[in-house]
C-alpha cells in the first residue's frame, strides 16, 4: 500500500472586524502585546509608526485601516503580529496590527479554494485563498502583496531615522 502525503500549510491565524484572517506561518517572526507606538510624520495613513522591538525601530500597519475599514480601536486583545520578509540578502520587519491573534492552523490544500471574485472587504489582490475549517471561513493574505517590498523599504527608511530618535531617547 502507497501512503500518499497530503500537503498541508500551517497558517497563523487572527481578526480583523470580526472576520478570522491568516497568513503563512513562516512570515511570521514573533508576535507582541500592544505598546507604545511612535508616530513618523509624512507617512501613509496605514503607517501607524514605529514600535522599539530590542533596540530596533520596526513600522508598523494598521491592517483594518490598510484594507479599507475603520481603524484598530485598541484593546487587551490587540496584537502586533511582527513580519518577516527576505530582499537579497536583508530581512526587513513590519508589524501588522490585528484585533487578537487567535491560533496556528494546519490546513489541507482541500480546505483551501481559489479567492473569491467579489463580496471581500480586503481587495482580491491581498487573498491568496479561502481556506475552510469546522464551518468557518478563513481569508488567507498573501504576505508579498500585503506587506509590498516598496511599502516596507520605505517604511524601513523611514524607521531607520527613528532608530536615531531611539538611541537618543536611550542615552543619559
Amino acid at each position: 500500500m502507497v501512503m500518499v502525503r497530503r500537503k498541508t500549510e500551517r497558517v497563523l491565524t487572527f481578526t480583523l472586524d470580526r472576520e478570522l484572517y491568516a497568513i503563512d506561518i513562516h512570515s511570521v517572526r514573533e508576535i507582541l502585546d500592544i505598546s507604545d507606538i511612535t508616530r513618523i510624520p509624512q507617512t501613509l495613513a496605514y503607517m501607524l509608526g514605529v514600535v522599539n522591538l530590542r533596540g530596533n525601530a520596526v513600522p508598523v500597519m494598521d491592517l483594518r485601516h490598510r484594507f479599507g475599514l475603520p481603524p484598530t480601536q485598541q484593546t487587551l486583545n490587540t496584537r502586533i503580529i511582527i513580519i518577516e520578509q527576505k530582499e537579497d540578502k536583508e530581512i526587513l520587519l513590519i508589524g501588522a496590527l490585528a484585533d487578537s491573534v487567535k491560533e496556528v492552523l494546519e490546513l489541507d490544500q482541500e480546505q483551501i479554494d481559489p479567492p473569491p471574485r467579489m463580496g471581500s472587504q480586503v481587495s482580491a489582490d491581498y487573498i491568496r485563498g479561502i481556506g475552510k475549517q469546522d464551518n468557518r471561513f478563513i481569508i488567507l493574505l498573501d504576505a508579498n502583496k500585503v506587506f509590498s517590498l516598496e511599502d516596507m523599504e520605505g517604511c524601513h527608511k523611514l524607521a531607520a531615522g527613528a532608530d536615531i530618535l531611539l538611541d537618543q531617547e536611550e542615552s543619559p
